[in-house]
């Protein structure tokens, strides 16, 4: 899974290329399809519209925002099916935002099945 970080700095410095910006992402996800290795992926709302969730001796909180303060946070996801990590790396250095805030790569766990 690429997991895609931004901030209000690498919005900012996109504000005025986004057109350019998109083109590239396009351009990626369509050479990822046509070879096979895009299985899915969505961009997520910004943190201001999340809750976080927290049950402690059987009660929920629901707050407002996400579970920590932080400048970065988890704006979309990509999930690749590739031969090794360091393709899936290969592809995250290649997204927009390995530029402009950070791209994570992190293998997803087999389900066993039963």
């Amino acid at each position: 899974m690429l997991l895609i970080y931004s901030n209000p700095a690498s919005q900012e410095a996109i504000a005025g290329s986004v057109d350019e910006v998109m083109a590239e992402v396009d351009a990626l996800m369509k050479e990822l399809s046509e070879s096979g290795e895009l299985a899915g992926g969505q961009a997520l709302a910004g943190p201001e519209t999340s809750r976080t969730v927290r049950v402690r001796d059987g009660v929920p909180a629901v707050t407002d925002g996400p579970f920590i303060e932080a400048k970065e946070y988890l704006a979309g996801y990509l999930i690749v099916e590739c031969d090794s990590v360091e393709r899936a790396t290969e592809i995250a250095a290649r997204w927009p935002d390995a530029r402009l805030c950070a791209m994570e790569v992190r293998p997803i766990i087999d389900e066993v099945p039963e």
